[in-house]
């Protein structure tokens, strides 16, 4: 699969550290479209973040699964994955932590209007936004320059997550939708 692109800590000015023995975590999240064309986006407004759906994949679970759960989850939708746009590669060496993320797009077959956020996630003050991709796009950049940290994460983390989203988004822009 290709390596639509990579993270590391040069991306933020800040010089890495050496990583031995890193964690690995994989994950997956894309993009979510709607019948009218706008895209699932989740708000932290605890963190003044903005992101798409997605998150890790558990131990044995195969990408495009974890991403039908983590929509169900995240934006209460049962989706048909449609592509896989390739991986993302983020070195945090400051967390000794290395994540792949598979990259998807897929439309709502169902929207079941449910969500099954995480404590993590309620705390944060995740809510699911629809809205149209370059919005999503304006959204996500705007925010970068305005991260709080959470009781989970710190504005270090949240910067990758953007910047992550952000490049996704930007290629998606570019290169997928007509």
């Amino acid at each position: 699969m290709d390596i639509m692109f990579k993270l590391t800590d040069k991306d933020f000015n800040i010089e890495p550290k050496e990583m031995n023995n890193y964690r690995l975590r994989m994950a997956a999240r894309g993009i979510v479209i709607r019948e009218d064309g706008k895209i699932a986006i989740q708000n932290k407004r605890n963190k003044n973040e903005y992101k798409l759906v997605g998150g890790g994949i558990e131990e044995n679970e195969d990408p495009k699964v974890a991403f039908k759960r983590e929509v169900l989850e995240e934006a209460g939708c049962e989706i048909e994955v449609i592509s896989r746009l390739g991986i993302t590669e983020e070195y945090k060496s400051l967390q000794n932590l290395k994540q792949i993320s598979s990259i998807f797009i897929a439309k709502v077959i169902k929207d079941l209007h449910t969500l099954n956020l995480t404590e993590k996630e309620k705390s944060e003050g995740a809510k699911l936004m629809w809205v149209e991709p370059r919005e999503a796009l304006q959204l996500i950049t705007d925010c970068y320059d305005k991260l709080l940290p959470s009781d989970y994460d710190d504005v270090y983390d949240t910067r990758f997550v953007v910047l992550r989203d952000r490049k996704i988004l930007e290629y998606y822009l570019n290169n997928i939708k007509q």
